[in-house]
Order: C-alpha cells, then structure tokens, then sequence
C-alpha cells in the first residue's frame, strides 16, 4: 500500500509529527509514504518538506497562490495520478478541500484527519464550516478527540466513516536525549519550564507567561522557554515586557532539536483554550517529563491528575502558577509523575499503535471504494443490458 500525505502546514506542529510518524513506521513493512506539502506563496513553511526528504521519503511540493488557485487542484491531480497511490489522507482544511476538489470523478480513497478546529475568528470558523461539509463525501474521517468526532456528527458526516486515532509517539527517538538547554555550569543548576506548541490565541501563551511571572516572584531562579512560532509572537514579546520577565523567559522560536529540548526541562506545561489531543503532551510524556496541564479537549485521558500529570482550569493563570511551585519544589513528584507519564505513553500511545489503527482505516477506506465500484459497474451493465 501507497499513502499520499497532503498538508499545507504552518510549521512543525501536531499534524506534521503524525504524518512523520506515520511514514517512518510504515516503512518498517511492505508499505510507502509520499507527501504532497502546499508551497503558499504568502508563507511556504515548508519545514515538514524539508524533514520528510532528509529521512529519505518521497516528497513533493504544490504550488499555491492565494486562497482559491486553480492552478493547484491540478497539480493535486496530476501528483495523485504519477505518486501510484492507493489511498490520499488530507490533514487540515485546507488540504482537505482542496483534495475533494481535484479528486472528484477519480475514484481515490480519501480520508482526512481532523485534529481540531479553533474559531477564533469568523473567517477560521467559516473554513470550518467549509471543512466539515467536504468530509461528508470522505471515503473515512479520523477524529483524534470526542469533541471532534462529535462536530463531525452534528455536521452530517456518516457514523459509519468516522474511526477514533489516537496520536502516537515514536519511543525511540526520546531515549538518551542530551539536555541542550543545559549546556553551561550554571544552567544545570536552574529549574526549566516550557511550553511547546503555536503561539496563537487558543494554544493560552499568554497564560503560561502571566503563570511565569507568578512563579518567579517565589522561585526567582525558574527559567521559563516557550518553543514555537504563530500570529501572536509580538502581542506575547509585550507582555514580557509588561510583566518585567525578561531575563527569564525565552521565545525560542522554531527547534530542530525537540527531543533534546525536552530532555532539558524539568516540568512540561500546557496551558491551552481549545485542544484536542495535542502531539506536544505525548512528546513531553514519552519523555518522562512531570505535566502540568490544563483539562481542556482529550487532554484529562492523558493528564490524569495526581497520576500521570497535574491538571489546571484553562485561562487560570494563578492555579497553574501554584501548580509548578508546587511541582518545582518537589523533585520526587515530579519523578514519579513522569515515571507514570512513560508508562502511559508506551501502554497506549506509541507511534507503532496508531499506525496500526490507520491501517485499518486505510483498509477500510480502500475496500469501500472498491464496493462502490463495482456496484457503479453492475448499475451500468444493468443498463447496458436492459437496452
């Protein structure tokens, strides 16, 4: 079997470490993994690409000029007929609509994974709208959360195309990491604080820092690193400034080196509005990082609180600060909360048993375009039959 992966992404984020994943654990078979990533001309971030052909996967990049280009739903067509691909997975919106588009009439299986959708603003909530109406005519829909699949549901996609995938992680590459974060006397010494994910309105930043700054006033050696980028970076470098933290904290835009930035820190944070199950959780987790998060989403079945993490209320910046105080103060908790957090990560979300789940899906999805087929044969040859 051949996936076509096709994503228009923003960085490396939670979709693009699937598919990451995706591919590398399908290669341990008799199966292939080519990538079909949109080349925006307003922000290429063309990152993922860049990743995807230096592990050796086959890799293509689609031209787009705006946000209706004509041009690009035909070079989606005319990659899906030369990749020889058995099945097309869309992720994100934009990926989705544009695929359904180009591959109307083709009799491709196409499935999508939804991993959520943030209506921040009335344009992003009308791509929603749009989304979840093109996936009622997906051969199979993903949804990574409840919530998702309940929206699925509410916007007339058929129970029986929707399947439950879990996101997965890849053990391997989180063993043995060394703390880059880490590299002078003095800076072993620290307690480190972070927080992975896009800087955006509903990833909650802002009360990650305003947290910080609560911190800081108890244990003033905390350094606290945020790793990312996304529309609200200058909006966030201010209230740095207005909470005087600036010696402290560190915008560290995009990283390469995610596992041993992990490795580097002594408790994980997420502080989101909105979520669905998000790659960075699993990341921390799978290394052996202590969590403090916020019950927000899917998150409560990863963060189980007192047991595998720390659970907050979102947009409560004094209960998170009393949180880490609390987490950074006790050493052997958070031992044993990341102790826990690895065991959960290698029960129930390793990167080899979503694979697993998609392949199903994939299986699915291709056997029932193969029904539809032949039932669309029989029809005509019973009307061939009947003239």
């Amino acid at each position: 079997m051949k996936v076509l992966h096709i994503i228009s992404s923003s960085g490396m984020y939670g979709a693009e470490a699937v598919i990451l994943n995706l591919a590398r654990e399908l290669a341990y078979g008799p199966h292939r993994s080519a990538l079909g990533m949109f080349c925006n001309s307003s922000n290429p971030n063309i990152e993922l690409y860049e990743v995807a052909l230096k592990e050796g996967f086959e890799s293509h990049l689609i031209p787009c000029r705006g946000q209706v280009d004509r041009a690009t739903v035909a070079c989606i067509r005319k990659l899906v007929g030369q990749s020889g691909a058995d099945v097309v997975h869309a992720h994100g919106y934009k990926a989705d609509i544009y695929a359904y588009i180009a591959l109307r009439g083709m009799r491709m299986p196409l499935v999508s994974t939804c991993h959520t959708w943030y209506d921040t603003d009335l344009l992003v909530t009308m791509y929603g709208i749009a989304d979840r109406f093109v996936l009622r005519n997906f051969t199979r829909v993903v949804a990574v959360s409840d919530v998702v699949k309940q929206r699925l549901l509410k916007a007339g996609v058929s129970a029986n195309k929707i399947h439950m995938v879990c996101n997965g992680i890849d053990l391997k590459l989180y063993d043995g990491e060394i703390a880059s974060l880490r590299a002078g006397a003095t800076a072993k010494s620290e307690l480190m604080v972070g927080l992975v994910g896009r800087l955006a309105w509903e990833k909650g930043v802002d009360i990650f820092l305003e947290a910080a700054a609560e911190v800081l006033a108890e244990i003033p050696e905390t350094r606290f690193k945020v790793v990312g980028d996304g529309p609200e970076r200058e909006k966030l470098e201010r209230l740095i400034d207005r909470l005087n933290i600036r010696e402290s904290v560190n915008l560290l835009g995009r990283r390469e080196d995610m596992t041993s930035l992990y490795a580097s820190l002594d408790v994980l944070v997420s502080s989101s509005r909105q979520e669905g199950l998000p790659m960075a959780i699993l990341e921390g987790m799978a290394s052996g990082l202590a969590v403090v998060a916020t019950a927000v989403g899917e998150v409560p079945r990863l963060v189980e609180d007192g047991h595998t993490g720390i659970l907050v209320p979102p947009g409560d910046a004094g209960q998170l600060a009393a949180a880490l105080v609390e987490l950074l103060h006790n050493p052997e908790k958070r031992r044993r909360l990341g102790i826990a957090a690895r065991d959960l990560i290698e029960e129930k979300y390793s990167a080899w048993r979503m694979t697993a789940d998609y392949l199903q899906v994939y299986e699915e999805a291709i056997a029932s375009m193969r029904t539809r087929r032949s039932r669309q044969q029989n029809i005509t040859t019973s009307k061939g039959s009947a003239e």
